[in-house]
């Protein structure tokens, strides 16, 4: 794990990516190009191989992290919460946060860097960008709705129940996604996923036409729903 000076860096030529990222950023893309340069210069590069521990509950840093090249994989001890790729920021839940552990472990699934903006750098962007502290209050929001619908799909018990969940909160009768983004989000594996969906279909739930989910029936879902809570 390597850890160096991002004007080192600029000097350089090392990170024009990094240089970029604003632009379009839904979180840094409206932070004005000479604070943008100051937060540069007071925050670090992270460099890590596959398979390294990024942030652990005990081994982490206050700041705020954006994944610039690589995936890094986010547990909750056995709960797979979220796969993070370029543009993705982590670090939130310590950086104000009193407490001494960290609630998840990040893992490189590949080579990453990663840029890590420090506390007191960001106090400044929130102090001295009124557009970036609306951005900001829109990210935290968007996290807790998502660890919201974690909390529920765990809370769900057994995967038929997970799955079922997850749809009867769908605003349409008919969902295209892949089974990757399914695993992601109910924190099932692939073959788990394959057979909460047979237990579905088979109960005339729901229909599957490639990645396509088509509900056919909410009354069943609901029907394993609540047999999944009894069972847990």
């Amino acid at each position: 794990m390597v850890y160096s000076k991002l004007y080192q860096m600029i000097q350089f030529g090392g990170i024009h990516l990094e240089i970029k990222l604003p632009q379009g950023h839904p979180l840094f893309g409206r932070v004005e190009p000479a604070l943008w340069e100051r937060t540069l210069a007071g925050s670090d590069l992270l460099q890590v191989e596959r398979g390294a521990v990024v942030y652990s509950p005990k081994r982490f840093r206050r700041c705020l992290g954006v994944v610039l090249r690589g995936r890094v994989q986010v547990r909750r001890e056995s709960l797979l919460m979220s796969t993070l790729s370029a543009g993705d920021v982590f670090g939130a839940a310590a950086l104000f946060a009193g407490g001494e552990d960290y609630p998840t472990t990040l893992t490189a699934l590949t080579r990453c860097e990663a840029l890590l903006i420090p506390q007191d750098c960001v106090r400044r962007l929130l102090w001295e960008c009124g557009p970036f502290a609306e951005d900001y209050a829109v990210y935290l929001s968007g996290r807790i709705q998502f660890l919201s619908r974690r909390l529920e799909a765990v809370s769900a018990g057994p995967a038929e129940g997970k799955l079922a969940r997850y749809l009867l909160g769908a605003q349409t009768d008919s969902l295209t996604l892949s089974a990757t983004q399914l695993c992601q989000r109910l924190g099932v594996g692939r073959a788990t996923l394959y057979r909460a969906f047979e237990a579905l279909e088979q109960a005339g739930g729901i229909a599957r036409e490639g990645k396509t989910i088509r509900i056919l029936r909410r009354e069943a879902l609901e029907d394993i729903l609540n047999e999944n809570r009894k069972e847990f």
